[in-house]
């Protein structure tokens, strides 16, 4: 997280919003080596104090879950590179900018009979996103097949204490000089999702 608080002006809501839009993350974790590292897709709920996922058995994180691990999933927007001839005055300096959000807690492990749910639901949440294509589901898949992959696999869940968000939108220059630095962007920048950070960029409320 940046250390400037200007650039945590976004409310828990919103964090909460964006991470459950997002719905895919970096599932870090303290391990005896070092950290612990996993890319996954995660369920927020509504409330955003939980977060469930299913992770692969012989993943480190997995293995090391024999009970309860402090965790933290950090999720990522847009991001690009802001060129200071952008701005359309001197003196500035490069930066970069970008939206993440936090969630910090305590990773478990759930009951094997909950994983078929949690897959059903995982599903029909980014399928739906598909429509007008018909959905897929797990009743599409021959049983013996889909029960010796969901061997593969264990629920989790993590217990969500914390919330924080970075949101670095050029907020904390004039509006004038956002404006242009997020058509900069636009026109030019280059990183991931530059046009959605673009348009953030636009939305925010500038010094």
């Amino acid at each position: 997280m940046h250390p400037n608080p200007v650039y945590h002006d976004a409310d828990t809501a919103k964090n909460i919003a964006f991470a459950r839009d997002r719905s895919f993350g970096v599932l870090a974790a303290n391990g005896s080596d070092g950290p612990l590292i996993s890319h996954v897709p995660f369920l927020l709920n509504e409330a955003g104090d939980q977060a469930d996922l299913h992770l692969v058995r012989s993943n480190p994180i997995a293995r090391a879950l024999k009970s309860a691990l402090p965790v933290k999933l950090a999720i990522s927007g847009g991001d690009s590179y802001v060129s200071p001839d952008w701005y359309g005055i001197d003196d500035q300096v490069p930066t970069w900018n970008y939206v993440a959000v936090h969630l910090t807690g305590t990773l478990e492990l759930r009951p094997q009979e909950e994983l078929l749910d949690l897959l059903d639901r995982q599903s029909a949440w980014f399928e739906d996103r598909l429509l007008p294509k018909p959905p897929w589901t797990t009743a599409k898949m021959n049983p013996v097949t889909l029960q010796k992959m969901m061997r593969m696999i264990v629920p989790c869940r993590v217990r969500i204490t914390g919330v924080d968000g970075t949101w670095k939108l050029s907020q904390n220059k004039p509006d004038a000089v956002r404006l242009a630095a997020a058509d900069g962007v636009e026109a030019h920048g280059f990183g991931a999702g530059t046009g959605s950070l673009a348009d953030q960029m636009r939305a925010a409320k500038g010094a």
